[in-house]
């Protein structure tokens, strides 16, 4: 038992430790503010380590997180399933967040673009509804997930608070163990009630630290009445001082740890096992193994203040870029824009203006949503625009299709008359206005091509037909011709001159009946095969071959091979176009890549060839739209 001096001891180093107004008045005014900094360095740890203790049991996984955005509505469904099955319902909130985030912004997309076409379609928006089974199973499989998480944090709660009660009846059985102590059990019931405080599991953040700082003052007052067994008690205090001297060590080690995040960390899981493993010291050295390690740990609290502060900066400079960019998007103009041409050269500025804001850095969430809505809104406001104007030339393009329509009505009607001359004329003339007509919906384009062309060529067919009887004079070309060919199979040490002049003078002996035409063809390959062996440049050489051809069209005034060949050029120009954004989309994704990157370069690479290829098939379209034809 104690006697009454010993308990108002107790009773004021109690108060000393729980306020540190008797130390503090000690001191000086610097020594005063160095003290409260820290106990503020003291006191940031230990609510850490109240809420680490807490979470325990629930804390989430650190695990890499997956680009969702590269996955489609399908295969976010597919992982948020494979989450939810493999982990517990505890460690998975930031992977459920992250899908749920992309999810619904995909979904919203399609939604808006579901609801456009219903719009487009002549539907009322009151009546719009949309309905998908991914969509319904993606929200069931979410609410399992709120229904389990929500279960599992309830028995969390009930499980902290018995806990606390457990922890709370080990310091009653401590204290009464103090009070009726019997030197001759009193050691062994004390390790026993160690034992038991240390299998205890996490209690609630806000009763961890007044729990242990009870406990511990207890602990304390325990070896200091241990006067029976003073070796005993001393072999005690001399292992924890040498434990708590490694765990200072240690911690003065962490001031120099690079990465501050990790230093932290570190020193919380010290802190613990200071607290909750390693038991008191003698009397003499307690406030100083305590001095020591309060200031390794405020090294540590200032260093990662500054280190925040450093990042806050750094926030502060990305919101200031994005919201230039923000800017710059709000304030583009497209008034002028009349043009499908016009569109595509704003789409590409904004899409330019988009990546500069991405690239901009990340920010926390708290920090970028207020940033994240501002940019939505800019880009809303130029979407809106654009959708206006296709709207517009959407409808025009139906303009466009009756008007071809109607040109096809004709060309049908007189693809079988035998009225040559005035039929041949018409034909011409609605070919002319065919090309004069803008672009149409892009699901009838090939139909109602085909369907003019094919009426186009049937009664071409038939006139060129009808002018193919051989004379006299078409067979001396059609011997001339062969004569030619065969001299230029034999061509010696051919230049660039030498085969332009050639092709001249194939020009010049005539034009061949249509039955003789194959041999246009074989001249052709010749003549290509010539300009392969030149030192020439292959845009050059390409364009040799196809004005040799095109020229031989103008020539016969082959209209239909002409008109085929400029669909075909342009319809080229289109498949190459699309192959370069592919591919310089592609190449968004590796936007941190280093240049050096093989896969980077290979996508360059093609890139440089496709662009090449466009510029010379460009080079085709402008020769042929200077041809009078």
């Amino acid at each position: 038992m104690l006697d009454n001096n010993d308990e108002n001891k107790e009773k004021n180093e109690l108060e000393v430790n729980n306020t540190g107004k008797q130390t503090v008045e000690k001191v000086s005014q610097e020594t005063k503010i160095e003290v409260e900094e820290t106990s503020d360095a003291i006191g940031e740890i230990e609510k850490s380590m109240a809420e680490e203790a807490e979470k325990d049991t629930s804390k989430e996984d650190e695990k890499p997180t997956i680009d969702y955005a590269t996955l489609s509505l399908e295969d976010l469904v597919s992982e948020l399933k494979k989450v939810l099955t493999h982990n517990p319902v505890q460690k998975v909130k930031s992977q459920v967040e992250g899908i749920k985030s992309t999810f619904n912004q995909k979904f919203g997309a399609l939604l808006a673009e579901k609801k456009a076409a219903f719009l487009d379609a002549g539907g009322n928006s009151i009546d719009f509804q949309f309905s998908s089974p991914i969509k319904s199973e993606y929200n069931k499989l979410l609410s399992d997930y709120k229904k389990q998480r929500d279960t599992y944090y309830k028995d969390l709660e009930k499980q902290l608070s018995v806990n606390l009660e457990k922890r709370l009846t080990v310091i009653e059985e401590l204290k009464d163990l103090i009070e009726n102590a019997d030197t001759s059990t009193m050691y062994k019931s004390f390790r026993v009630l160690q034992d038991s405080w240390r299998a205890i599991g996490p209690v609630p953040k806000n009763h961890y630290n007044d729990t242990w700082k009870t406990y511990h003052h207890h602990v304390e007052r325990f070896y200091d009445l241990l006067h029976l067994s003073n070796d005993f008690r001393d072999l005690d205090f001399k292992h924890n001082l040498e434990e708590k001297l490694k765990i200072i060590e240690k911690a003065e080690a962490l001031a120099e740890e690079a990465d501050i995040n990790t230093a932290f960390k570190e020193l919380q899981n010290l802190h613990k096992t200071w607290k909750e493993d390693i038991g008191p010291v003698s009397q003499e050295m307690r406030e100083e193994v305590w001095r020591k390690f309060s200031a390794a740990t405020k090294k540590i609290h200032d260093r990662r203040h500054e280190h925040f502060r450093e990042m806050r900066s750094k926030f502060q400079e990305i919101i200031e870029k994005k919201l230039e960019v923000i800017q710059k998007i709000d304030a583009y103009d497209t008034s002028n824009n009349k043009t499908h041409n016009d569109w595509q050269k704003s789409i590409k500025e904004i899409e330019a203006l988009r990546q500069e804001y991405f690239n901009a850095g990340k920010l926390p969430y708290n920090k970028s949503e207020e940033v994240w809505q501002k940019f939505k809104a800019a880009t809303k406001k130029f979407n809106s625009a654009k959708n206006t104007f296709y709207k517009q030339e959407k409808s025009g393009q139906q303009e466009n299709l009756k008007k071809k329509i109607a040109l096809i009505e004709i060309a049908e009607s007189l693809k079988d008359s035998n009225d040559w001359e005035n039929t041949t004329n018409t034909m011409k003339k609605i070919q002319s206005d065919w090309k004069k007509i803008g672009h149409v919906p892009r699901k009838f384009s090939d139909d109602i091509w085909k369907r003019f062309k094919a009426a186009c060529n049937h009664y071409f067919d038939r006139l060129h037909q009808q002018k193919n009887s051989l004379n006299k004079e078409q067979q001396e070309v059609v011997d001339a011709k062969k004569a030619f060919l065969e001299d230029i199979k034999e061509m010696k040490k051919p230049t660039k001159e030498k085969v332009l002049e050639a092709v001249n003078k194939w020009r010049d002996i005539g034009s061949l009946p249509r039955n003789a035409r194959h041999l246009e063809g074989k001249f052709n390959k010749q003549i290509d095969k010539l300009l392969e062996g030149l030192s020439l440049d292959k845009q050059e050489v390409a364009m040799l071959k196809f004005t040799n051809v095109v020229d031989g069209y103008v020539a016969d005034n082959d209209v239909r091979k002409l008109d085929s060949e400029q669909f075909f050029v342009r319809k080229k120009i289109d498949e190459v176009v699309k192959e370069i954004q592919q591919l310089e989309n592609n190449l968004s994704f590796f936007s941190n890549a280093k240049d050096d990157n093989p896969l980077v370069i290979n996508v360059k690479n093609r890139v440089n060839e496709f662009k090449n290829d466009l510029a010379i098939w460009k080079e085709k379209l402008s020769y042929l739209k200077k041809l009078d034809y």
